[in-house]
């Protein structure tokens, strides 16, 4: 199924290169089926790049996805125009009165400042609180893990002695939660900052469920409320050139920067990296995705926050009763796509 996205928003036409469904306001208004609604807060300087990486990672999936980008308003973008923000982009102002299905809260490049440093963290703790009641399920992804898994558990974050930079192997734990389901039980994903949560603090937090980790680069996969949080502290939306891009920019700026680790064959940097953790990323994406089910009834919707029902003691009567139409001569009609 498609990702419904502004008709110009600049990255469309890559994705329709690479085959993925895109489709725009207009013709999503003839689709008989109740989108998920995703909101993506992007607190990356190169907006557009993680655009079309994190609509690639959404495009994964049967359900239509409806996508509507954030940006913050107290601080000012220097490596995006302001026409593609005003175009593309709302602010927290004009949608706190919204619900949304699920929202990504992406990374940002100020990991070595104190949380209280950043410009715009005032807005950003009014936005993760707003989440608790206007989003089913919060995806937080690296710089975002850490500022949640501070702001809403006190755990600190520290220095690295070295940058977690490359391609690191993660072990699985907790097979059964449904968000680890269908992952190897070592995997690849690519790590790239300057700082952790200690793995150890994590642990001690009762709230948090961690579902993948690494011995070598700590923590990769946890949540908490039964999902309704997820911290990746990896990047899988990452694309196969990113950590290529990152290193050779600071190889450029004459930074101290070692090679991403097994990344490059024979690590060599003229070597094209291999692509060895999409399969995952898509996974992780696409089982959040599943903990918020949504369909159409007529005129009629309703979202799921799990698969998973409890048949005992279960009124289907009453679990169904909004979602009846009834007719005449005593019977009652239904129209549905998936129970």
């Amino acid at each position: 199924m498609p990702i419904k996205i502004q008709g110009d928003l600049p990255v469309k036409e890559i994705l329709e290169r690479e085959n993925i469904f895109v489709m725009d306001e207009g013709r999503a208004v003839h689709q008989d089926i109740r989108p998920l609604q995703i909101l993506i807060l992007n607190l990356m300087p190169l907006k557009e790049e993680t655009e079309l990486q994190l609509l690639r990672s959404l495009s994964n999936t049967p359900l239509q996805v409806d996508v509507t980008f954030m940006a913050v308003e107290s601080h000012q973008a220097k490596n995006t125009s302001a026409n593609h923000l005003n175009k593309f982009y709302q602010t927290f102002s004009e949608l706190k009165d919204m619900k949304f299905d699920g929202m990504i809260v992406t990374g940002a490049p100020v990991e070595q400042m104190e949380f209280e440093e950043v410009d715009y963290w005032n807005e950003l703790t009014e936005i993760m609180d707003w989440t608790e009641r206007h989003v089913t399920s919060t995806i937080f992804l690296c710089w975002a893990a850490q500022a949640s898994l501070y702001h809403f558990y006190g755990l600190q974050k520290r220095q690295l002695d070295h940058k977690m930079f490359g391609l690191f192997w993660h072990k699985v734990l907790n097979r059964k939660i449904p968000l680890v389901r269908g992952f190897d039980d070592a995997f690849l994903a690519p790590h790239s900052r300057h700082t952790e949560v200690p793995i150890e603090d994590i642990r001690a937090c009762k709230d948090i469920t961690i579902l993948a980790e690494s011995e070598e680069a700590g923590l990769f996969l946890a949540m908490a409320q039964g999902g309704r949080k997820i911290f990746v502290m990896g990047h899988p939306e990452y694309d196969r050139v990113t950590l290529d891009g990152e290193y050779k920019r600071d190889v450029g700026k004459g930074l101290q920067i070692d090679l991403p680790k097994n990344y490059y064959k024979d690590n060599d940097p003229e070597n094209r990296p291999l692509l060895l953790w999409r399969a995952h990323a898509k996974n992780s994406i696409e089982a959040t995705k599943k903990q918020i089910r949504s369909e159409t009834f007529d005129d009629y919707s309703y979202s799921v926050e799990s698969g998973t029902v409890d048949i005992e003691g279960l009124d289907i009567d009453d679990l169904l009763a909004e979602y009846v139409l009834a007719k005449g001569r005593g019977k009652t009609v239904m129209r549905m796509r998936a129970l």
